[in-house]
């Protein structure tokens, strides 16, 4: 009997951090080792209407200020809990935040797949644990990638020597995949910058 409490115990043991640590997001129906079936499906139109952007510190040359491009404030927290940051619904593998189309310039690439094409696995059933670097540049399994600048303040919670990513095409920038974060539900545009 006592064999069998003990078990018990070392099972339950076990069995609560687990559990506690697959709660976090997965419990607002984003990440949590959910992997989408799929990736997101190609932009039927025009981008979304632009949101105005952020009240910005005044200058002390307003002609200066009206010449330089205002960025627009963009947020991805569409439901209380979601991250802010572009994710997929575990519900439906919804792909919040891939609305902009083709003609996206934080996306545009002179040269597309200037260092070749990702063999290593597209998709579902295809995931990889990040095995080291950062936003700028990162590998796992002797392949190599860099987030697209304009994403690098949505990698910032990344676990960039041990989280699990699916890669999957980008059906409106050419060059670019998506790294799907499976413990966060978000995701990045990245470029595949060969293999070592």
């Amino acid at each position: 009997m006592k064999n069998l409490f003990g078990l018990f115990l070392a099972l339950s043991l076990i069995a609560i951090p687990a559990a506690a640590q697959n709660h976090g997001t997965s419990a607002h129906g984003v990440g949590g080792g959910h992997v989408p079936a799929h990736g997101p499906a190609p932009h039927p139109g025009p981008a979304p209407a632009a949101r105005p952007a952020p009240a910005q510190q005044q200058s002390r040359q307003p002609q200066e200020q009206a010449r330089q491009p205002q960025e627009q404030a963009r947020s991805y927290s569409d439901v209380k809990g979601h991250p802010d940051a572009p994710h997929v619904h575990t519900k439906g593998d919804q792909w919040v935040g891939h609305d902009t189309g083709k003609d996206d310039a934080h996306y545009h690439l002179d040269h597309p797949f200037e260092h070749g094409r990702f063999t290593g696995g597209i998709g579902k059933g295809h995931s990889f644990r990040i095995e080291g670097g950062g936003p700028s540049r990162f590998w796992f399994g002797g392949f190599y990638f860099s987030v697209a600048p304009y994403d690098f303040g949505y990698c910032n919670d990344w676990a960039w020597g041990t989280d699990n990513i699916v890669i999957y095409d980008d059906p409106d920038h050419d060059g670019w995949y998506l790294a799907y974060n499976v413990r966060l539900g978000t995701y990045v545009h990245v470029m595949y910058m060969g293999n070592g």
